[in-house]
């Protein structure tokens, strides 16, 4: 019985994602590029304008986090299946759409961003006309093309952008819980695909903290300190363009409704019987897990000084839920209360504040003078919606901000 539990356990780890449910259904096959463009660690498809045969007024946009390479038609569904045909549009415009895919997304942003800059230089060589391009990506692709243009322009390369946007981009950091980031590490003897996710060079980049086993201490990854370092010495943003942003988070400090504290997601067992999660309180020493079952425990878990962050306003992700259906498809008895919590606070999304203080973290960005952010313009959304999601409110934001 116990190896047949073992074997169980294994199976449920290894359908674990991270920002995608393993078991997601596939998506439909994005449209036929106009070109393909082989790049230095990933590839960009090229779509162009109505009524033009070649790349005229480009929009240049980076895929964001996850595990592997860039599924672009997984890329195509949320940019232009949804809510707003973004990439439709876009090309109805006239404008050129690049979308750059990376061979391994959850590589270093400072590698993918070698890869951006080959796209970057590859579409300033094929342009036709002087149209100023526009740049950015979504989620981390925003930090990678961010990054890529910074440093283009210290080396004092002509990168010819006009704008640089980001779509739900961490800028002062992102959050995964650490009750999860602890059972990452909890389960990797069964399965580390979670652990792989969580603990590669792009999370810990962009985490805000970072948890470095079931019994470790979370703080700043020697790799985030090491990635702000490295954009410090690119002046850390880009100068030439215009910068926008776009929160799929409110900007009034109205959280999402997660209650700190309050249990999130409970297993029952077979499998994990005693393993629960609770939403991140304040506090010293505040429980936020308890990770048993049969792999061990009971381990209890604890952060101290951090403030509310699943309940803060920002763009949510399915964290607990993505666990949690995981866990049920492999015979578990799960109760998620709380299927999504913040992802990218609305602080760090229009790069305003920081994450550390309770403060900072839910305050009224509306009230703010726009001047506080590092972005030379931004929009909140007017819900805390699911991380980086196209909707005809951000969609037409950024068509309206495009360079002529």
């Amino acid at each position: 019985m116990a190896d047949s539990k073992a074997d169980k356990a294994r199976k449920a780890a290894g359908a674990i994602g991270l920002v995608t449910p393993r078991g997601r259904p596939a998506p439909a096959q994005a449209p036929a590029a106009d070109e393909e463009w082989r790049l230095p660690g990933g590839s960009a498809r090229v779509y162009y304008g109505q009524g033009h045969q070649g790349v005229v007024r480009p929009v240049v946009l980076a895929d964001g986090f996850d595990l592997g390479p860039t599924d672009f038609d997984r890329l195509w569904e949320g940019l232009d299946d949804g809510a707003f045909p973004f990439a439709g549009r876009l090309r109805a415009r006239g404008r050129t759409l690049v979308l750059v895919g990376f061979d391994e997304r959850s590589e270093s942003i400072l590698r993918n961003a070698e890869t951006m800059t080959a796209a970057l230089m590859r579409t300033v060589a094929e342009q036709l006309g002087d149209t100023r391009l526009a740049v950015g990506g979504f989620g981390l692709g925003g930090l990678v093309a961010r990054y890529a243009l910074a440093k283009l322009e210290m080396q004092r390369m002509d990168h010819r952008t006009g704008v640089y946007v980001s779509f739900d981009s961490p800028h002062r950091g992102a959050w995964v819980p650490i009750g999860l980031q602890a059972f990452a590490h909890h389960i990797a003897p069964a399965d580390d695909t979670l652990l792989r996710q969580i603990a590669s060079p792009a999370a810990q980049q962009t985490l805000w903290r970072y948890l470095d086993g079931v019994d470790g201490t979370s703080a700043e990854s020697p790799l985030r300190l090491e990635f702000k370092a490295a954009l410090d010495r690119v002046g850390g943003w880009p100068r030439i363009p215009r910068l926008l942003g776009v929160s799929s988070g409110r900007g009034d400090g109205r959280g999402n409704g997660v209650r700190a504290g309050a249990k999130a997601l409970t297993c029952a067992g077979p499998l994990f019987d005693g393993t629960y999660f609770l939403a991140q309180p304040k506090g010293e020493k505040a429980e936020v897990a308890v990770l048993n079952g049969v792999l061990g425990g009971p381990h209890t878990i604890t952060t101290s000084g951090f403030p509310e962050l699943d309940g803060a306003p920002g763009g949510t992700l399915g964290s607990f839920g993505i666990v949690a259906d995981a866990l049920a498809a492999s015979g578990e008895n799960v109760d998620p209360v709380h299927r999504s919590v913040c992802f990218v606070p609305s602080v760090s999304a229009v790069s305003i504040r920081d994450l550390g203080r309770q403060d900072d973290l839910y305050i009224d960005i509306d009230a703010l003078p726009p001047e506080q952010s590092d972005l030379d313009d931004f929009l909140l959304s007017e819900r805390n919606d699911p991380h980086a999601l196209m909707t005809p409110q951000t969609g037409e934001w950024v068509l309206d901000r495009l360079p002529d």
